[in-house]
């Protein structure tokens, strides 16, 4: 009797753990001992475990589903491990599901076309240690990138139905908030919980609570009810921080019978390619300064009697 086809299961087992393998190797080389992720860590390291995990595993069609497989899994560890916060790990996902799909589907292109024969297990021993000698000498070159940080500046407004004086005290100290959070901090993005300015002077210590952490800040321009300039000192939150935080203003302006409210904040990044990273940074600042500035517009109207 002629037999079936031979069961895929186990080889797609052995190609997600693989690919998890290989993930999880060029992930520790690529972040060990630099200051940020760039091109190794989010095109080199997925390209090539997709590309190992194609030309080992002739697996057909599914070479697709075990690289991406693989790669949730390879997060889902990170994370578990504490290397990578949730958020981090959605917000690279994009760009690390195309890379190593890509580099799988390569893998298997290549094995078709050159039809590799003879002994296997040389051709699988030269590519398990190429791809972590390529992934080091890939990091070297690019460590140079990372001696300079990348500076960005975000800046939001709302309308707070105060006066300018009234809305100074908005945003000194801060007890609750009120206002509704955005997409981001249901995913991991930290949220403000309250804020206390140990007093009202140009000096002054400010240290703003999340649910997971705190900041340290210290009032370096004092010019009521106009500007508040704040230097942030210390990040105390969980997670790499490949993202930082270094100065915030409030500036305020008269606007009708109220005041235009305006969060300016800098920030400095170690994260590449900048065209991906860029945006989602970006995204998530401006999440932070939503959920403040509503939170100001909110109280403002209240104490001016309109809700």
């Amino acid at each position: 009797m002629a037999s079936g086809p031979e069961p895929q299961s186990p080889r797609l087992v052995a190609g997600i753990f693989l690919g998890v393998a290989l993930g999880l190797v060029g992930f520790f080389i690529a972040s060990t001992g630099v200051r940020g992720m760039g091109f190794v860590m989010f095109l080199a390291v997925p390209v090539g475990a997709g590309f190992v995990t194609g030309w080992m595993l002739p697996v057909g069609k599914a070479v697709g589903r075990i690289a991406l497989a693989s790669l949730i899994l390879c997060l889902v560890l990170l994370v578990a491990l504490g290397r990578e916060g949730p958020l981090c790990a959605i917000m690279a996902f994009p760009i690390l599901m195309v890379c190593v799909v890509s580099g799988a589907l390569l893998g298997a292109a290549a094995r078709t076309v050159l039809k590799p024969r003879g002994n296997q297990n040389v051709t699988t021993g030269v590519m398990l240690l190429a791809m972590p000698l390529l992934i080091f000498t890939g990091k070297q070159v690019e460590r140079p990138l990372f001696d300079h940080s990348r500076t960005e500046v975000v800046s939001n407004s709302v309308h707070v139905d105060a006066p300018p004086d009234v809305a100074w005290t908005l945003i000194q100290s801060i007890d609750s908030i009120k206002a509704s959070k955005p997409l981001l901090m249901h995913v991991g993005l930290p949220v403000p919980q309250r804020c206390t300015l140990a007093k009202a002077e140009l000096g002054a210590k400010r240290t703003c609570y999340f649910d997971k952490g705190f900041i340290e800040e210290t009032v370096t321009t004092w010019d009521p009810p106009r500007h508040m300039g704040l230097r942030i000192d210390r990040t105390h939150m969980p997670g790499r921080h490949w993202l930082g935080f270094e100065h915030a203003d409030y500036w305020l302006e008269p606007e009708g019978n109220g005041t235009r409210l305006t969060r300016t904040t800098s920030i400095s990044s170690h994260l590449y390619p900048v065209w991906y990273w860029r945006p989602l940074e970006r995204w998530g600042v401006n999440s932070e300064h939503r959920y403040i500035l509503e939170d100001a517009a909110i109280s403002g109207a209240a104490r001016a009697g309109k809700q």
